[in-house]
C-alpha cells in the first residue's frame, strides 16, 4: 500500500506540532509515527489471524492546492501486508482508520493502482473506494477487498496493449529502424549510394532488418525483465538516441552497407533493455512475469509490423526515383537533429524545444503518412510521365507530305 497522509489533518490526530516543521518530522517523530500507523492498519481473512503488517518507508513529500497555490504537505508511507500461508491477496479485509479515528469527517480514497490480472496497469487513478465514518451507526466499517474475477488471460492482454502503446509512443525506438531502413532499398556505389536494388532483394533485406531487430530486443527483453542483467535506465536512454544518430549517418554515408541486419540487432539489444525496464518495475510473479514478457513482445511486434508495413511499399516506390537521393538525405539529417536533441536532453537532463515536438509527433502520425504516401505517388508519376516521353521521343517519327 502507499498512503498518503495530509499533514493538518494526521496532525490533529496523531498530535504533536508538526506543522511548523514538516520537513524534520519523520526525522523527529519516525518510530512513533510507524507505531501509529501499526496501531490503525490491519489486514485479514480471518479477524483472529491478522497479516502482518509492515511500515516500510516514510516520506515528506510537498505539493500545492490548486485553487490557492500554498504548500500542501504530506506524508507519503509506503506499507507491505504479508498474508498468512496459503491465503490469498485477492480477497481480505482492510481495516483502516488513520486520522478518522480522531477526526469525523476525514474520509481515505482508496485505489487499486496495480492489478495484472485484472488487467490494471499502473494507473494513477482507476475506480475509488471511500473509507468513512458510517454517521448512522456511528462506526468506521472495514473495507471488503475482492480482486476474484481477474485471470491470466486479462493479464495477457494488457500487456500486448501495454506494448502497441509503448511502440506507437516510442517516437526513439521507430525512429531508429525507419532510418536504418531508408538506405536498405539501394545499392552501393563505390562509397556512395548508388540506384535501386529491385524489389525482390529489398524486401528480403528489409525483412532481415526488422527481423534482426525483433531478436536483438527480444532477447534483452528477456533477460533484462528477469533482472539477469543490468544497465542503468539513464545510460540504456542516451545509447538508444545514440543509435539513432549511426543509423542517420549511416542513410547518408554507406558506414556499414549490407550489413544492416547486424546493426538492427546489435542496437535492438540496447532497445529491449528499455522495454524491460518497464516490466522489471512490476513487481510480478515468475508465471506472470513470463506470461508478460510474450504478451509485451507481442505488442510490440504487431504496432513494429504495423508500421513498417505501412512505410516499407512508399519506400520502394521513393527509392527507384531520381528525387529519393534528395529525400533521403533530408529525412537523415531530421532524424540526426532529433538525435542530437535527444542525446543532449538525456545527458543534462534538462528537456529543450525539439524533444517537447517530438513528444507531440505521435499525434501527427496520419498526417506523416499521408505526406509519405502523396510525396511517392507524386514523385513516382513524374518520372513515369519522363519515361514515356523518353520513349515516344525514340520512336520513329512519320514524315510529313
Amino acid at each position: 500500500m502507499e498512503i498518503q497522509l495530509p499533514i493538518t489533518e494526521l496532525e490533529l490526530a496523531f498530535g504533536n506540532s508538526i506543522s511548523q516543521n514538516p520537513k524534520r518530522f519523520i526525522e523527529k517523530f519516525d518510530p512513533k509515527l510507524k507505531e501509529y500507523l501499526l496501531a490503525h492498519i490491519h489486514a485479514y481473512h480471518t479477524k483472529s489471524k491478522p497479516w502482518l503488517v509492515a511500515i516500510e518507508s516514510l516520506e515528506v513529500d510537498e505539493g500545492k492546492y490548486i485553487e490557492t497555490k500554498l504548500p500542501y504537505w504530506e506524508i507519503v508511507a509506503h506499507v507491505k501486508l504479508k498474508p498468512n500461508e496459503s491465503e490469498s491477496t485477492r480477497n481480505f479485509t482492510l481495516d483502516y482508520d488513520v486520522i478518522l479515528h480522531q477526526v469525523i469527517n476525514h474520509i481515505a480514497l482508496v485505489s487499486i493502482r496495480n492489478d495484472w490480472e485484472a488487467g490494471i496497469i499502473e494507473k494513477e487513478q482507476n475506480e475509488t473506494t471511500v473509507i468513512s465514518w458510517n454517521l448512522k451507526d456511528n462506526v468506521i466499517n472495514p473495507l471488503q477487498i475482492n480482486l476474484d474475477n481477474g485471470s491470466w488471460w486479462m493479464g495477457f492482454k494488457s500487456m500486448v496493449k501495454l506494448g502497441i502503446k509503448h511502440i506507437e509512443e516510442g517516437t526513439d525506438h521507430l525512429l531508429f529502424l525507419i532510418v536504418l531502413l531508408l538506405p536498405a532499398t539501394l545499392t552501393v556505389k563505390g562509397k556512395r549510394w548508388g540506384h535501386f536494388y529491385g524489389t525482390k532483394h529489398s524486401l528480403l533485406r528489409l525483412l532481415k532488418i526488422v527481423t534482426a531487430f525483433t531478436i536483438g530486443h527480444s532477447i534483452t527483453l528477456l533477460i533484462g525483465t528477469l533482472k539477469l542483467i543490468y544497465i542503468p535506465a539513464h545510460a540504456v536512454e542516451i545509447l538508444i538516441a545514440f543509435s539513432i544518430l549511426v543509423s542517420a549517418i549511416h542513410a547518408i554515408y554507406p558506414l556499414f552497407p549490407n550489413k544492416e541486419s547486424y546493426i538492427a540487432a546489435g542496437f535492438g539489444l540496447i532497445h529491449g533493455l528499455a522495454f524491460a525496464g518497464i516490466l522489471s518495475n512490476l513487481n510480478l510473479d515468475n508465471r506472470s512475469m513470463l506470461i508478460s514478457i510474450l504478451g509485451f513482445n507481442i505488442g510490440i511486434e504487431l504496432m513494429q509490423l504495423f508500421i513498417v508495413i505501412i512505410i516499407i511499399p512508399w519506400i520502394i516506390i521513393l527509392s527507384q526515383t531520381h528525387s529519393y537521393k534528395f529525400i533521403r538525405p533530408v529525412l537523415a539529417i531530421l532524424a540526426a537533429i532529433a538525435a542530437v536533441a535527444w542525446i543532449i536532453e538525456r545527458i543534462s537532463g534538462k528537456a529543450n524545444s525539439m524533444t517537447v515536438a517530438l513528444l507531440k509527433l505521435p499525434n501527427y502520425f496520419v498526417w506523416i503518412i499521408a505526406t509519405l504516401i502523396l510525396v511517392s505517388l507524386t514523385v513516382y508519376r513524374i518520372k513515369l510521365k519522363k519515361n514515356i516521353h523518353s520513349i515516344m521521343s525514340c520512336l520513329p517519327q512519320k514524315s510529313k507530305r
